[in-house]
């Protein structure tokens, strides 16, 4: 699959660590350094635009490094980006942890994931199909 990308970053494009990752890392863009105090969050541009083909979202995912050693996240995970978005790939991040940090310029903030969507047409009607789950949430089976 191709995607068109503009690169107004200073880095270069996105790419795969491995031969079998699913995300690329995107990098922080600044022209200074953040520091998120604890609970702050903070919306980081990347410098990237992507054309993503009709039926695909891009899913932006915390970096599992940056959240278990530093507690910081993507707050609204995954973040989606839809194929008809043409803004800069910005990522809302937050510190969770108790302690200040400070993202640099070209650091991973966050991982993409390219996945495929389909569209639903929602059909109205009065009564559900019978279950033995049913109407039972989160917690219901004592697990």
């Amino acid at each position: 699959m191709e995607i068109k990308i503009i690169n107004n970053s200073k880095h270069a494009l996105p790419e795969y660590q491995t031969a079998q990752a699913a995300g690329v890392d995107l990098r922080a863009n600044l022209e200074e350094e953040i520091t998120l105090q604890p609970l702050q969050r903070h919306l980081v541009g990347t410098g990237l635009f992507i054309e993503l083909p009709l039926g695909y979202e891009a899913q932006i995912r915390p970096r599992s490094g940056l959240a278990a050693k530093h507690g910081i996240t993507v707050i609204n995970s995954p973040g989606t980006i839809d194929s008809d978005y043409r803004g800069e790939i910005k990522i809302c991040l937050v510190n969770l942890s108790n302690d200040p940090f400070t993202i640099k310029d070209g650091e991973r903030i966050a991982q993409m994931v390219i996945a495929c969507h389909e569209t639903a047409q929602f059909v109205l009607v009065t009564k559900l199909s019978e279950t033995e789950r049913g109407e039972g949430g989160h917690g219901h089976t004592g697990k």
